[in-house]
C-alpha cells in the first residue's frame, strides 16, 4: 500500500477489557534510593503540551523526556546501572575476586551504550554485541564508552545469542534486558531500574495538579522489558485509578501485539524499521506475564507514523527520536481513522482524560531521524 493518508487500511491492534484489574508485587523500594545516590541523578522533565491534548480530544497531555537521564540520551541507563550494581554486588558478597569482569551485551544501541558507560565507570570492560540496522553514529557512541563491539550480520535475536555465546567464558556476565528461560534474573534487575522513571511520573504528576494520576499511560516496545515496569507500577497498587496502558511497536516488529493477539508469546521475523531501539522480533520471558496480564491495549506504527510524531515533538520543545516518539504516533493511530471512536472506548478516554506519554530517547540517540530521510 502506497499512501496511507488516501487509502483506509486497518489499523495493527489489540485490546481486551480484564487488563485493569489484574495484580503484582511491586518494585523493590531500594531501587529509587540507589538512583539518588547517583552523583548525576536527577529526575527527568514530564512536559505538559496542552496543543496535544486539544488534538487528542483530551483533558491533559505529558510526555517523560527520556532525552538526557544519568548523561545518556535515553532511558536505559536506569536498568543498565541498577542491573551493574546488583551484579558485581553479588560478586562480592560471593567471595569473588574483585578483578575486572567483561560485562557482555547485545543492543540496538541505547541499552549497550548504557551497559558500556556503567562498565566504564566501575572499572569493568563491556564487549557489545551489535545487529545490523543500528546506524554508525550509535555504534560510534557505543565504542567512545571504551567497549569492545561486535557487529552481526543479522537481526537482533542473533545478536543477542551470539552475546549469550560470548558470555559463557570466565570473568564475564551477560547484562541482557531481555529474558528467555534459565535467564531471568539480571534481566529482572533492569526491569527493576526502570520503575524510578515511573515513580517520578507519580510526583510529578501531584506537582501539576493532577493528583489522581494518569488516565493512560503509553509505552513504546522492543521486547516489553519497559513495559514489564509500566505494568509492574500500576497493576502493583491496592487503591487509586488504574490507568489503561497502551503499548506502542512498529509494524515490521510487532512481537507484542502479535503474541496477544494468540494469548502465547510468539517469534516474528523483523525487517528495517526507523525505530531501530524497538526493532526486536522476540518478547522478553521475563516481561511476557506481566504484558499478558497488565496491558489494556495494543497497537502497531509505521515509520512515517513515527517520524511525524518526532517532528511535532521537537517543534514543541521536547527532543525525542522515532522509538520515543512511538507513544505519541501510536496513541493517535488509535484514536483516528476507522475504528477510533471504538479504541477510545477501549482505553475509556474522555474529554477530562489524563494522558502520559513515554518519549524513552532523544534525537541523540538515534543519529538516523537526524541525518538520514
Amino acid at each position: 500500500m502506497s499512501d496511507n493518508s488516501s487509502s483506509p487500511r486497518s489499523l495493527p491492534w489489540f485490546a481486551r477489557s480484564s487488563a485493569r484489574t489484574w495484580r503484582c508485587a511491586p518494585a523493590p523500594a531500594e531501587v529509587r534510593d540507589f538512583h539518588r545516590s547517583l552523583p548525576d541523578y536527577s529526575p527527568t522533565p514530564l512536559t505538559e503540551l496542552p496543543s496535544l491534548a486539544a488534538e487528542l480530544g483530551v483533558g491533559r497531555v505529558f510526555v517523560k523526556d527520556e532525552s538526557s537521564r544519568l548523561g545518556l540520551p535515553a532511558f536505559k541507563a536506569l536498568g543498565a546501572s541498577w542491573a551493574v550494581h546488583r551484579t558485581l554486588a553479588e560478586r562480592a558478597a560471593n567471595g569473588r575476586e574483585p578483578a575486572p569482569v567483561t560485562l557482555v551485551t547485545a543492543t540496538d544501541g541505547n541499552h549497550g551504550r548504557a551497559v558500556a558507560r556503567m562498565a566504564r565507570r566501575l572499572g569493568q570492560y563491556a564487549h557489545v554485541f551489535v545487529p545490523q540496522g543500528v546506524h554508525p553514529g550509535a555504534v560510534a557512541a557505543i565504542v567512545a564508552e571504551q567497549a569492545k563491539v561486535t557487529e552481526v550480520v543479522g537481526s537482533y535475536d542473533e545478536a543477542v545469542r551470539l552475546a549469550a555465546e560470548a558470555a559463557e567464558g570466565p570473568d564475564t556476565v551477560l547484562v541482557q534486558d531481555t529474558g528467555w528461560p534459565g535467564y531471568e534474573r539480571i534481566p529482572g534487575w533492569i526491569v527493576e531500574g526502570y520503575s524510578t522513571l515511573c515513580a517520578e511520573i507519580d510526583e510529578q504528576l501531584v506537582a501539576a495538579g493532577a493528583v489522581e494520576g494518569a488516565d493512560v499511560v503509553a509505552v513504546p516496545v522492543g521486547v516489553g522489558s519497559l513495559a514489564q515496569a509500566v505494568v509492574t507500577h500500576y497493576r502493583s497498587r491496592t487503591a487509586g485509578r488504574a490507568p489503561a496502558l497502551l503499548s506502542v511497536e512498529p509494524e515490521g516488529a510487532a512481537c507484542v501485539l502479535e503474541s496477544l493477539s494468540l494469548g502465547e508469546p510468539v517469534s516474528v521475523t523483523t525487517g528495517e524499521t526507523t525505530m531501530a531501539g524497538l526493532n526486536c522480533g522476540t518478547p522478553s520471558s521475563t516481561a511476557w506475564p506481566y504484558l499478558y496480564g497488565g496491558l489494556d491495549a495494543a497497537v502497531a506504527i509505521t515509520d512515517a507514523d513515527s517520524a511525524g510524531a518526532a517532528a511535532d515533538l521537537v517543534a514543541l520543545g521536547v527532543s525525542s527520536g522515532p522509538c520515543g516518539a512511538a507513544a505519541l504516533a501510536g496513541l493517535r493511530a488509535a484514536l483516528t481513522g476507522v475504528g477510533g471512536e471504538e479504541r477510545r472506548t477501549a482505553m475509556e478516554l474522555g474529554p477530562s482524560s489524563v494522558v502520559v506519554l513515554l518519549s524513552t530517547e532523544g534525537t541523540a540517540a538515534n543519529p538516523h531521524s537526524a541525518t538520514d530521510h
